[in-house]
């Protein structure tokens, strides 16, 4: 028998979310590892993303149960990547996306005889009330706060997720925790540039507080071995390895734009207390756009929160495949990055 007659046909996966930074790059590892990649877009701009990128494209969104249908049939493996996230709006929103997207799926590969769904959860789902967490493992519960309607939303699809473990022969769920996701084209970047060139950026409680960090890569990784490895039913955090302080990071990533984001500090209280008025303002004055400054990302980047990965060493077999001084350094220059944002302006002229 020929080598090529005897070779198995490619692993299908389905990627939800593949349009955005984390899909995007975890679609190119799919492909790269020898994976066929179907993904869902709901636009004519995100199905020309996706097959840019070398999936086949799927018309169709979370709430559409006969275009999941369809994307799964002969579907192994579901990547659940897409989610809302924004650091404002309300529950509703995050709860139709979040939430119910996630059961749709869930219940769409039960149906479709799907293997198992690989779900990225977040670590915010265990903040609780602003205090400082280190070391954080699976053990700890999961909290639902009413000012961090997206953590909130993780949560509540987590549990839906793992409750659907083994609910039929052969499935399985597995949940991937990450902090901090960062890389090359992480879309939070642009902003924070913004925010420091027009003199509004300051440190919150000086920066010192102790931070988890993951590359894009890095969680990739973690997704693409829990499609095969470790028990279902269960949540993993996954981190860079190296833990680090706000201020560390975030400097390195504003300088690799040529940005240097200053020593202007605000105390956790008062920006805690500016935070409650302005939600107040922006909900009673039912203004658009996201407050400056929200409860939600105070709870994320506020306090110390670093995240214990033995558990997914130990199940899952997963160890960092990109450290922070590497990833830093593949970081676009400035250049690079004004010729990127000119590309997604006109694509046309870009590639003359």
């Amino acid at each position: 028998m020929s080598r090529i007659a005897s070779e198995s046909p490619p692993r299908l996966a389905l990627v939800t979310g593949g349009s955005g930074f984390v899909g995007g790059h975890l679609i190119r590892r799919l492909l790269s590892d020898g994976w066929r990649v179907r993904a869902l877009g709901r636009s004519t701009e995100a199905r020309a993303r996706l097959r840019a990128l070398g999936a086949e494209p799927v018309t169709g969104d979370l709430s559409d149960r006969a275009a999941l249908a369809g994307a799964m049939d002969e579907v192994e493996v579901v990547f659940h990547v897409a989610a809302h996230f924004t650091f404002w709006g309300a529950m509703r929103l995050f709860r139709r996306i979040n939430v119910e997207g996630t059961r749709t799926i869930v219940e769409a590969a039960e149906r479709a005889g799907v293997r198992r769904v690989v779900h990225v959860s977040a670590a915010a789902v265990v903040m609780g009330r602003p205090e400082p967490m280190q070391g954080v493992t699976e053990d700890m519960p999961l909290h639902k706060m009413p000012f961090a309607p997206y953590a909130t939303s993780k949560a509540e699809a987590e549990e839906i997720l793992l409750a659907a473990n083994g609910r039929r022969a052969g499935f399985s769920t597995v949940a991937i925790r990450p902090p901090f996701i960062w890389g090359p084209d992480m879309p939070a970047l642009d902003h924070m540039v913004e925010t420091v060139r027009a003199g509004r950026f300051q440190w919150v409680a000086g920066g010192g507080q102790a931070l988890s960090t993951c590359h894009v890569d890095n969680l990739c990784h973690a997704l693409v071995l829990a499609a095969d490895r470790g028990p279902g039913g269960q949540a993993f955090f996954v981190s860079d390895g190296e833990d680090t302080t706000l201020k560390s990071f975030l400097t390195r990533l504003l300088q690799s734009r040529g940005v240097t984001p200053g020593d202007r500090a605000v105390p956790f209280a008062v920006a805690w207390t500016m935070a409650g008025v302005m939600g107040t303002v922006w909900r009673l004055l039912r203004r658009k756009g996201e407050p400056p400054i929200t409860r939600q990302m105070l709870r994320l980047i506020g306090k110390d929160f670093t995240v214990d990965i033995r558990r997914a060493r130990e199940a899952l077999g997963y160890a960092p495949v990109t450290s922070p001084a590497d990833g830093m350094r593949r970081m676009p220059r400035p250049e690079a990055a004004s010729t990127r944002r000119a590309a997604e302006t006109n694509p046309q002229a870009a590639a003359s």
